[in-house]
């Protein structure tokens, strides 16, 4: 029996989030996921993780299996379906902010790129990030400001919190535009 809180991976949010666009089989979100485009440019995710990705969305009851249709080349493939709980956890995800800075890099612009790809507005999530960073961005100001204490750690800390404050005024602007 599926959980409330299906306690995804990074790669299981992104699978489900693309198959909440529409129908698709695992070779064509793994394409989706390759290196050379803009989504995986941000998180790249082999084929094979792709497949453990599908059955563990199935398992949850987050996706179904909506049929089949020819590979070209290769064996027939199967298409999944989001269904109605995995599209409403899907929407959820992309409109939470992530937690810590390091996720910015991964989580939160797969987070973006996926709104974009759904026509979804950018504005609230970049909001909602910045209202769950400016505490920390105010940490890491006064800990810069110190006189004592690791300077080189404080400074790259601080130094990667001011990156994703222009980084967000900058999504701010992408609805504008």
């Amino acid at each position: 029996m599926p959980t409330e809180d299906p306690g995804l991976s990074l790669t299981e949010w992104v699978v489900l989030a693309l198959l909440a666009e529409g129908p698709s089989h695992g070779f064509a979100v793994a394409r989706t996921l390759s290196r050379v485009t803009p989504l995986g440019q941000v998180w790249t995710v082999p084929r094979p993780l792709v497949y453990r990705a599908l059955g563990r969305l199935e398992q949850q009851g987050l996706i179904a299996e909506a049929g089949e249709e020819p590979g070209d080349p290769g064996p027939r493939r199967m298409v999944y379906e989001v269904t109605g709980k995995g599209r409403k956890a899907a929407a959820g995800w992309r409109a939470e902010p992530v937690r810590h800075l390091r996720e910015v890099r991964t989580a939160f612009l797969a987070k973006v790129l996926l709104r974009q790809r759904a026509g979804e507005p950018l504005a609230p999530l970049v909001t909602e990030q910045r209202a769950a960073f400016v505490p920390l961005f105010e940490r890491l100001a006064e800990q810069f400001e110190l006189p004592d204490g690791d300077r080189v750690a404080a400074s790259w800390r601080y130094e990667s919190s001011q990156a994703v404050a222009r980084l967000l005024d900058h999504l701010q602007t992408f609805d504008d535009g």
